[in-house]
């Protein structure tokens, strides 16, 4: 085997970090060499785990160190993506594209994130393969599996209309978002690079392929995905030495019946608001222990804590997912992905972007169920949460597909197609 030099890309929260850097630990592993171009924000979580970093241009430490309001604009259900766009990618698309360019030099492969638009361009301008990634399967605005786009939870209930409709409703979203990326086709023009159709879809494909990072358990393929494209398995970033429990935690699981989980990732955790209350509501009211994963704002930990619920900022979900009797979550690819290997009941209360169309998928295969967030803290939050409770089809179901992620090899599935790709033709742009 020939080791080979890979650029990794990705921008976003911990949820886009973490697979790629559990790519990058897998390709090391291998013996080949592996960069991990992202934020500055994210060098000494990187550089931990022995990956060779580049940081790359925006820096997103100063509005994470006071995320406030600000997160909240960024997960509004109806304008978060357009705002991400148009505020955090688009304004520093020329920087971002020096700093890749740099990074890519001496890579034989690039792999592009949904969000790193430049990462294809510095591939065409050093005339380098490229194979794309995408972390749910929202971002292939399939006609024959319709995802559920973010704040329009009521779409699902038109999937029977079928292929031809939702072609036409795609059809004008790709139209409606073009203009948020107008920058991208200014960049590219000043490049010299020929033109592309939608930057965050069709633009976005390698003709090489494309490593959707997910489960086929959560989205089988479907023949109108872009060509090419392996739904490999999640790439879970997994510490069996290094990720310790918080102090008490594991005498807490052990020392009762499973609890409640609450947790809402990396980024909606900064838009708690009543959250972590209501689930502390939610489970004394229906006997439940609880286990409240808050994040660094102590804002977020409720008043009414006691011996019954546990709180800390942080603990890896592959090591308290499966000691939950359910998990209440945001929706997010990767904690949707931890859920699913948990083998655990879901409850999913989406925020924005991809997660509503993973919350009814969660739905779809029976290892949950969702739910306005808006509606949560009131009598039909508890109600919704005790059927889940007390459904043995989805307890059954979400074991059943449990055994199914925890069987795929997500790395190493990626991985191959990335190897195939180098080794099995020219793929230079």
């Amino acid at each position: 085997m020939t080791p080979r030099r890979i650029l990794l890309t990705t921008l976003g929260s911990l949820g886009d970090l973490h697979p790629y850097l559990a790519l990058a630990r897998a390709l090391e592993t291998r013996g080949h060499r592996a960069v991990l171009a992202t934020s500055e924000m994210y060098r000494e979580r990187v550089e931990a785990e022995g990956v060779h970093f580049h940081a790359v241009r925006p820096d997103f430490r100063p509005m994470l160190e006071r995320p406030g309001r600000s997160m909240a604009r960024y997960m509004d259900s109806a304008r978060g993506s357009e705002r991400v766009a148009r505020e955090l990618v688009m304004p520093y698309l020329a920087e971002t594209f020096e700093d890749t360019l740099a990074a890519a030099l001496d890579a034989e492969l690039i792999v592009t994130h949904p969000l790193t638009l430049t990462a294809r361009m510095a591939a065409e301008k050093l005339g380098k393969p490229w194979i794309s990634s995408v972390l749910a399967p929202f971002s292939y605005l399939s006609a024959i599996d319709p995802p559920v786009p973010p704040g329009m939870a009521w779409m699902e209930s038109l999937r029977g209309l079928g292929p031809r409709f939702h072609h036409v409703v795609f059809g004008l979203a790709r139209r409606l978002s073009a203009p948020w990326f107008d920058e991208v086709h200014a960049l590219r023009a000043s490049l010299g690079l020929p033109p592309i159709t939608h930057p965050m879809f069709e633009g976005a494909a390698s003709p090489l392929g494309t490593l959707g990072l997910f489960s086929p358990v959560l989205a089988p393929p479907q023949s109108d995905w872009p060509p090419r494209v392996h739904a490999t398995g999640f790439c879970f970033l997994d510490h069996p030495r290094a990720d310790a429990l918080p102090e008490g935690l594991d005498r807490f699981l052990a020392s009762g019946d499973p609890p409640l989980v609450f947790t809402l990732g990396s980024s909606a955790v900064h838009d708690a608001r009543e959250f972590y209350s209501h689930a502390v509501e939610h489970s004394r009211a229906l006997g439940r222990r609880a286990v409240l994963l808050t994040g660094r704002d102590t804002g977020n930990v409720p008043g009414t804590t006691g011996p019954d619920v546990y709180v800390a900022d942080y603990a890896p979900y592959s090591r308290v997912f499966p000691h939950a009797a359910a998990v209440v979550h945001q929706g997010g690819a990767g904690t949707t992905g931890e859920g699913l290997r948990a083998g655990r009941p879901m409850l999913v209360l989406p925020f924005s972007h991809d997660q509503f169309d993973n919350a009814a998928r969660v739905r779809r295969i029976g290892s949950g169920d969702t739910m306005d967030r808006h509606r949560f803290g009131g009598a039909a939050g508890r109600a919704r949460l005790g059927r889940l409770l007390d459904s043995r089809g989805i307890a059954a179901s979400a074991e059943a597909n449990g055994s199914r992620v925890r069987a795929e090899d997500g790395p190493g599935t990626a991985i191959a197609m990335m190897l195939a790709s180098v080794e099995g033709g020219d793929g230079r742009c």
